[in-house]
């Protein structure tokens, strides 16, 4: 059931779900982890312009400046694009996961080792191939990822061709490379040979940081792993509509800020 946060004092009932802020900010150590597009930034027609909104950028730093509290991104983007949109810089406190999970930059951790000649093969040939087929239906490009591609039709404006677009990769991948994930979000496709997921990222995020509650927020089908993930101590955020696992839905952008502020302003309150 998907409910509204508030701040109250009663005790929570055993079993049910976090929707209470003052609970999730007395956490002792709180790892909030959030997807980027759509949930912090607007959804944009070209994806490497997409940044913070206003709200969510304050929102973030009063995160990061609240006691023992870790800020996360989890998206599906490859790692490289992700620190772009996020203007994420060397020293920056934050840490990423990016392709759902299978790439990660944790301050202090070594850099994954690079991927396998053959499967950069693969990869560069099938992209080359869909890049093929897209010529078909005007308005859709292909996205380069670490570890496949995503198929953009936000701004495909023939919604025939998008679907015949979207059938005849779904057979070429079927037929070439049928072991590859596929992934439906928000007028994209995407697919890669890796099987990460944001449930698995919310998880070695846990670990890294030693966190003991989790908040996590996302607005797309991806998300959902990562909701469906969390335990009976933490807070799933659902932002705009949809089936969701999430115990609390936002409106917008704008929404989710407000409650992560007030997260961040309860947690440096309760410890004074």
């Amino acid at each position: 059931m998907v409910g509204e946060v508030h701040l109250g004092s009663e005790r929570r009932p055993e079993g049910t779900p976090v929707t209470d802020l003052t609970d999730i900010a007395r956490a002792h150590r709180l790892l909030v982890a959030l997807d980027f597009d759509g949930t912090l930034s607007p959804l944009v027609d070209d994806p490497m312009s997409a940044r913070m909104a206003p709200a969510a950028r304050s929102a973030v730093e009063a995160l990061l400046a609240a006691p023992d509290t870790a800020v996360a991104f989890v998206s599906g983007r490859s790692l490289g694009d992700l620190r772009i949109i996020a203007e994420h810089s060397d020293d920056s406190p934050i840490l990423l996961a990016g392709s759902h999970g299978a790439e990660y930059l944790i301050p202090g951790a070594p850099v994954d080792e690079a991927l396998d000649p053959a499967d950069v093969e693969v990869r560069d040939r099938l992209r080359a191939d869909v890049e093929k087929l897209a010529e078909g239906a005007p308005g859709s490009w292909i996205e380069p990822k670490t570890f496949g591609f995503g198929v953009h039709l936000r701004t495909v404006t023939d919604a025939a061709a998008a679907e015949r677009l979207r059938a005849s990769v779904d057979a070429l991948m079927a037929d070439a490379a049928p072991h590859w994930r596929r992934r439906q979000g928000h007028d994209i496709v995407e697919y890669a040979f890796t099987d990460a997921g944001k449930d698995a990222a919310v998880a070695h995020l846990r670990e890294v940081v030693g966190a003991t509650a989790v908040v996590f927020a996302g607005d797309d089908v991806t998300d959902e792993d990562a909701l469906r993930s969390l335990g009976p101590d933490d807070l799933g955020i659902r932002v705009g509509a949809g089936e969701t696992a999430a115990s609390v839905r936002v409106a917008d952008i704008e929404e989710l800020a407000a409650v992560l502020s007030t997260v961040a302003h309860e947690r440096v309150a309760s410890r004074q």
